[in-house]
């Protein structure tokens, strides 16, 4: 069990709630953005490369953010699978019991703080 009350798996769920609601407006706004900027553009001539330049750092933000946003996505989607379970509060790595104080920064947290410094490690350094 997760060692969270009724009261406290409901407002995180709402958490969970209003954040699904951000990223997905958020998405909205990167798509709609992109087919704009790919109606609006006219096609470039030759020697136009600082404004080719700008136009594809500018699409390569907009995809990051999208990556970013739809991985945040699949976290909340996890998490709520996990309180479906009966394992959300519960660290993915070692099992231990995420703090309520963790839970309530940041209710997609699927791991403790010291499993969640190693993840960042290994990802870091290329091994995940």
């Amino acid at each position: 069990m997760t060692g969270l009350s009724e009261k406290q798996l409901a407002s995180l769920r709402k958490k969970l709630d209003r954040r699904e609601a951000e990223l997905a407006a958020e998405l909205a706004t990167i798509n709609n953005e992109a087919m704009e900027d790919s109606s609006r553009l006219p096609p470039l001539e030759p020697g136009d490369t600082v404004d080719l330049a700008e136009a594809r750092t500018h699409e390569t933000v907009r995809d990051g953010e999208a990556q970013r946003d739809a991985l945040e996505l699949r976290r909340i989607a996890d998490a709520r699978e996990r309180m479906r379970n009966g394992r959300y509060g519960r660290c993915i790595d070692c099992d231990a019991q995420i703090p309520r104080e963790r839970l309530e920064v940041q209710p997609s947290s699927e791991r403790c703080v010291p499993c969640q410094r190693l993840y960042e490690a290994h990802r870091a350094s290329g091994h995940i």
